[in-house]
């Protein structure tokens, strides 16, 4: 095996797969994170208590530990921090700083695209509740320009709907911005793409099947193949996602696009992140057609591979990727979910852990992988 040393950037439950997958190559993996209780922690051979955002605390982790690459799975605040560092230690890395910061920041995103991009939508973007108010586009979405995980989400059917949430979004902010959009009523979808050179690899597009009564578009499952989008559909979100990817600069590297589909059957762009989603998506596309994005990462990264050179097709079935959820706070009992037909299962809690907050809601413990007949 190669030794090589990789700095992940978090030890939550997304980057879990990525420590696992470098063990599996034989790789020592650092990590950091701002606090010392992620769950990826015990599986780390060195870990640092390391804010992910802190430039210079990262850059000066790399050194000490001589990092081959610096990345992180899943996490919308690792990704800008991963490509500043990488070029300014001379690593390999995907995409710039500037390119990172646009999608992680939604409104800057908002306005890389500009009003005349088909996808995008109305918004606007406000610091204090009188700015909020002036919103008068209902139904809409109000959230955190820079937070992740559907954290300060709401939707907003009136101006009392402001009022009343507005501090409560804006409270996940580190920008101390929210931004209001317009709400897209239809089904959701996502297309989990990977570029190399500027020329798309692999898309492929599944249903974000999410939950009815929480807000923020908290997800359920996803499934691929969609059947919320038509053949045509499908083809549309893929041309969204090249569009948006080559307008800011997404060369190289996974691409995740949560997207809605309108009352006129059209793509309309939600959110776009440079790194694999944070659902484990890439394994539930694994499973389903072989095409493996987490190890394609780390092959590109490291060795400059080319990487998904194949030709993947969808088998017959529906491939499902569904949720193991509680309560925020509940007592965590894997025992009470039948996992029998699973072709993959991962409880993110021990029996009688008490499950902690992250959305507020419904929060993921961990997630099942099935293939329905």
């Amino acid at each position: 095996m190669d030794s090589k040393n990789i700095l992940i950037l978090g030890a939550g439950n997304s980057q879990v797969d990525a420590i696992n997958y470098c063990h599996s190559k034989g790789y020592q993996v650092i990590g950091c994170s701002y606090t010392t209780k992620d769950s990826g922690i015990p599986l780390l051979d060195y870990f640092e208590q390391v804010d992910i955002k802190d430039f210079d605390g990262v850059a000066r982790l790399a050194r000490k530990y001589d990092a081959d690459i610096v990345y992180s799975v899943g996490s919308d605040l690792a990704i800008p921090t991963a490509m500043k560092v990488s070029a300014d230690l001379g690593l390999p890395h995907f995409i710039s700083y500037e390119a990172a910061e646009t999608c992680h920041a939604k409104h800057k995103l908002r306005n890389a695209l500009g009003p005349d991009f088909e996808g995008n939508v109305k918004y606007i973007v406000c610091s204090t509740l009188e700015e909020a108010l002036t919103y008068d586009i209902f139904p809409g979405m109000m959230k955190p320009v820079d937070s992740q995980g559907q954290r300060g989400c709401f939707r907003v059917d009136s101006a009392e709907d402001i009022r009343e949430h507005f501090a409560a979004s804006l409270d996940y902010s580190i920008e101390g911005k929210v931004i209001i959009e317009e709400f897209i009523t239809g089904k959701e979808i996502s297309v989990n793409a990977y570029r190399q050179g500027g020329v798309t690899r692999l898309a492929v597009v599944s249903d974000r099947v999410c939950f009815d009564e929480y807000p923020g578009g908290l997800v359920k499952k996803h499934r691929i193949p969609s059947k919320y989008a038509d053949d045509a559909q499908q083809a549309a979100a893929i041309d969204l996602v090249e569009r948006i990817s080559d307008r800011v600069g997404l060369t190289d590297g996974p691409v995740y696009c949560q997207i809605k589909l309108g009352s006129d059957g059209k793509p309309y762009v939600l959110e776009i992140a440079p790194r694999l989603d944070g659902c484990h998506m890439w394994n539930l596309i694994k499973h389903c057609c072989g095409a493996d994005l987490l190890d394609a990462c780390f092959r590109q990264l490291i060795y400059g591979e080319e990487v998904l050179t194949e030709t993947y097709e969808l088998p017959a079935g529906d491939y499902e990727l569904e949720f193991l959820c509680e309560e925020t706070n509940a007592s965590f009992d894997p025992g009470k979910y039948d996992l029998a037909d699973a072709l993959f299962s991962r409880a993110y809690y021990s029996k009688g852990d008490r499950v902690y907050r992250v959305n507020g809601h419904y929060e993921k413990c961990g997630y099942v992988i099935r293939k329905k007949k």
